[in-house]
């Protein structure tokens, strides 16, 4: 049998390959004899259409949904929930989705943490749940203008936000009662780390330390990182919180 192509016009598909199955039939030879005639390797005819893969499909559509819901949110605490949520994804197909996908947020600065030179945020560091709580207050209005006060209190081992208090002032007793709630769930800390604002230093929180076996880790004037659980939370509680709600009301 005699094959006999043209080759300064072949017949080609889309892609530019000689249509390999037009020639089988005109010529009723195999495949493996076409494809050496006309130089062309028998796996391009192997290459069919793209397969959608539906679980990709689904995952991104959860990706941007999430992304949606969550809109400070970046891919490690996506990553996190659809673990939860019984999603089978590793880090990388994860990471790689999330680009494409376009959700990246900017990369923020890392801040330079100064660390005091007698070593006071490592003095007191927490060996074990309930040793040791941070407290800090952070600020909000309403959208009168009218300011909000939060104290945020933070168990530094576990990183576990145990309570959020919110309301229009908090004084020193409102601080004493938080933490009398506290303590009537959880264990009395050993330390309790924070600044020397008034309400910190107040003769009512005084008391209640030293009933309660608890002793006062302050840190220095004008150095908030000193109280760096305290400081990292309060820093997402305004990024995915504060900063997307709007407060009419307040206790």
């Amino acid at each position: 049998m005699t094959m006999t192509t043209h080759s300064h016009k072949p017949w080609t598909d889309k892609g530019g390959h000689v249509t390999v199955t037009v020639l089988q039939e005109r010529y009723r030879a195999s495949e493996r004899l076409v494809c050496r005639v006309v130089g062309q390797h028998r796996s391009t005819q192997r290459q069919g259409g793209k397969v959608i893969d539906l679980e990709e499909a689904k995952l991104r559509h959860r990706l941007r949904e999430i992304a949606a819901e969550h809109i400070r949110w970046g891919r490690r605490m996506a990553y996190r929930l659809l673990r939860r949520e019984g999603w089978t994804v590793n880090h990388k197909r994860m990471q790689r989705l999330w680009r494409e996908e376009g959700l990246q947020r900017p990369t923020p600065r890392n801040r330079k943490r100064a660390r005091p030179a007698d070593g006071s945020v490592r003095r007191h560091r927490a060996q074990h749940p309930h040793q040791v709580w941070a407290m800090d207050f952070q600020f909000d209005a309403t959208a009168d203008g009218r300011r909000l006060k939060f104290l945020n209190v933070i168990d530094e081992h576990s990183r576990l936000c145990l309570a959020i208090r919110v309301g229009r002032r908090c004084k020193a007793k409102d601080v004493v009662t938080v933490l009398e709630e506290l303590t009537s769930l959880y264990p009395a800390p050993a330390f309790i780390r924070s600044d020397n604002g008034p309400e910190f230093i107040a003769q009512a929180l005084r008391d209640w330390c030293e009933a309660s076996g608890t002793a006062t880790a302050y840190i220095e004037l004008g150095s908030p990182r000193e109280n760096g659980f305290a400081e990292s939370f309060n820093d997402r509680f305004r990024d995915e919180f504060l900063n997307t709600e709007l407060f009419t009301t307040a206790p």
